[in-house]
Formats: structure tokens, sequence, C-alpha cells
């Protein structure tokens, strides 16, 4: 008989700044280490997604967070698990996002993000950030979706 694969739940943020993105690039010798992904990380037991994507973001980048309205999920399964994403919008309300629990972070604009490489539970959303499908507004810093 076939076990099952864990699911594992994940928080994401979409941080913009001046219609820039922020993004993280995972440890080497994690799992999926050296993609890029949006911030956040996986949700511990009786954790609302919006705590645990506050607490990622101050773990990995030392931000403070605001966590807005959910604007996207996904779903992903390999050999060892199945992965379900909730994207929020985020603003920041203190700090500068500096790598403390990744190797590297970067402001990237939406014709710029496709140059990275995601892991491929976060590759539909990026893929409409690309396009243009979403787009990263500077005015209200939020992500303008055509608009989610």
């Amino acid at each position: 008989m076939r076990e099952r694969a864990p699911t594992i739940e994940v928080a994401a943020g979409l941080i913009i700044r001046d219609g820039k993105i922020l993004i993280a690039k995972r440890h080497t010798l994690a799992h999926l280490g050296g993609l890029w992904e949006f911030p956040g990380g996986k949700r511990k037991p009786d954790e609302s997604f919006e705590a645990c994507l506050a607490r990622e973001v101050m773990e990995e980048l030392g931000l403070t967070i605001a966590v807005h309205e959910q604007i996207a999920s996904a779903e992903h399964r390999d050999s060892e698990r199945r992965v379900r994403l909730r994207f929020y919008r985020c603003t920041i309300l203190g700090g500068e996002p500096r790598p403390l629990g990744c190797d590297d972070c970067r402001w990237v604009t939406a014709a710029e993000i496709g140059a990275y490489p995601f892991p491929p539970a976060d590759e539909p959303l990026v893929r409409k950030i690309a396009s243009g499908e979403i787009r990263p507004s500077a005015a209200r810093g939020v992500m303008d979706p055509g608009l989610l």
C-alpha cells in the first residue's frame, strides 16, 4: 500500500515597493535550494496563514509587515510532498530587507522576474506577473491584477 505524501501549507507574500517585488533566494542546501521565491514559509499547526507569513518574513528578512488579502493560491505535488500555497499582498511596516534566513533578497520589476528560477508551485504566478496580467502598482504599493 502506497503512503500518502505529506501536505505542507505555505504562506507567501507579495511585497511591493516602488513598483518592484521582493524575492528571496532559498538556502543552497535547503529543499529546492538556490531557487528564488516569494518570502514566506511553512505554517505551524494552529497558526493562521497571516501569522505564519508575518513570522516567516521577520525570520527570513527582518521585516515587520502587514498582511492583507489573499491574492492567489497554488498547489504542487512531487514525489515527496504536496505543497499548498497561499499568496498574500503585504506592505512593509518597518525594517529594510536583509538575508537572515535566505541566501539573498532582491527587488525586481515585473519585466525582470521571469529571469529568476522559481519553484514549480510559484511559476504560474511568476508568469502572470511577467506577462503583465498581474502588475505591481508603485502608486499604491499593491498588486494591480488587472486587478487581483
